[in-house]
């Protein structure tokens, strides 16, 4: 009889007396008494757990952006799997509240036991940054040392042929670059959009200058409201985007840059609302990282303090920076600078409208 049809129990399926005998204390062992320390293990262990699972959607999602064109009919497969990651990431940020009933005076029962294991030394979770695309030169060093120095030889070769092998930032990236639509017979996508940002920005300052408000309050508004020396200046510029990205200030490249923008003001449009829903996955995805990296920072200071933490770090501190400076889809956000209001958007011609209104493949060669 074919494997697939023979029976198996639930307890055998799930391999329970392997998984429930991995709470192994060590202050049991070792003839001392902390009670949560049980919680504090499986804690951790879950989120391994749930950190093999996320990696199982990004490594499906860089196989399906590796292809050369990518379908279409993949994009909603990729959404799909995208925000499995962030209903992940909002589990892991939600179980810290179970942590949080264990109080620092308990913790200290099995505390000294921990040196100096520490959670920044979770290959899996070092996997997940590198596999979205935060790149070491981005990432706070430990002790002004690689992050990978406390994996040892085989850990460390795996991160580095991820590094290597093409993360889901670059993989986005260059599906953007490859967008169709950015000229569309006698349509010229950006210079539209700037004779658009003009008119806007002409109609409203000068709505602005015949107003009530008081000359203060006028140079404020105007100041906000920008110009194309301000907000617009480097994607109507392609060697100012790149003198950005030269110093830092951006990552995501020109092209892909003009393409996220046009797929974020044309988001109506059928071809374009689904690439808008997985660029916002994307988004979400670096605002729930930071979430769940404030989150812990804030369970440590409640914890312990300003003690260092057990693997030598500074502890609340070093996390709490992690939160802001790790960062990957920085670029997707700022997009955001950059929009329009529906009413000021340039009108696309007939024949382009009618090809969005359907997902648009390349005919057989």
């Amino acid at each position: 009889m074919s494997e697939k049809y023979t029976t198996i129990h639930y307890h055998d399926y799930l391999k329970l007396d392997a998984l429930l005998s991995l709470q192994q204390e060590r202050s049991h062992a070792l003839g001392e008494g902390g009670h949560d320390e049980t919680l504090f293990i499986i804690m951790h262990q879950v989120c391994e757990l749930w950190f093999k699972q996320i990696l199982t959607e990004l490594d499906s999602v860089l196989l399906l952006f590796r292809e050369e064109r990518v379908r279409e009919d993949n994009m909603h497969t990729v959404l799909l799997r995208l925000r499995r990651v962030n209903v992940i990431i909002d589990l892991l940020i939600e179980q810290v509240k179970t942590m949080e009933t264990m109080t620092p005076l308990d913790f200290l029962d099995f505390r000294d036991f921990l040196f100096p294991a520490s959670g920044f030394q979770s290959v899996q979770f070092r996997m997940i940054e590198s596999t979205l695309g935060l790149r070491e030169a981005d990432r706070l060093t430990y002790h002004g040392k690689s992050y990978k120095i406390v994996f040892t030889e085989q850990q460390q070769e795996r991160l580095t042929a991820i590094e290597r092998g093409g993360s889901l930032f670059e993989l986005v990236e260059g599906w953007l670059e490859r967008t169709p639509f950015l000229q569309f017979e006698g349509f010229d996508f950006l210079s539209a959009y700037k004779a658009a940002v003009d008119r806007m920005i002409e109609r409203d300052q000068g709505h602005m200058r015949n107003s009530d408000l008081s000359p203060k309050m006028k140079e404020m508004r105007l100041r906000v409201l920008g110009d194309t020396t301000t907000y617009f200046h480097h994607v109507l510029d392609r060697t100012e985007h790149e003198r950005m990205i030269e110093a830092g200030e951006a990552r995501l490249s020109y092209d892909a840059t003009v393409a996220a923008l046009l797929i974020n003001l044309y988001r109506d449009q059928p071809i374009l609302n689904i690439p808008f829903q997985l660029l916002t996955e994307l988004m979400v995805i670096d605002e729930s990282l930071t979430t769940w990296r404030y989150r812990h920072a804030q369970m440590v200071m409640r914890m312990i303090g300003n003690k260092i933490g057990t693997g030598g770090s500074s502890g609340h501190d070093y996390l709490a920076r992690t939160a802001e400076r790790h960062k990957i889809f920085r670029d997707l956000h700022n997009i955001s600078s950059l929009l329009i209001p529906r009413s000021a958007l340039p009108r696309l011609p007939k024949e382009l409208e009618r090809s969005l209104g359907f997902y648009f493949t390349d005919a057989p060669s």
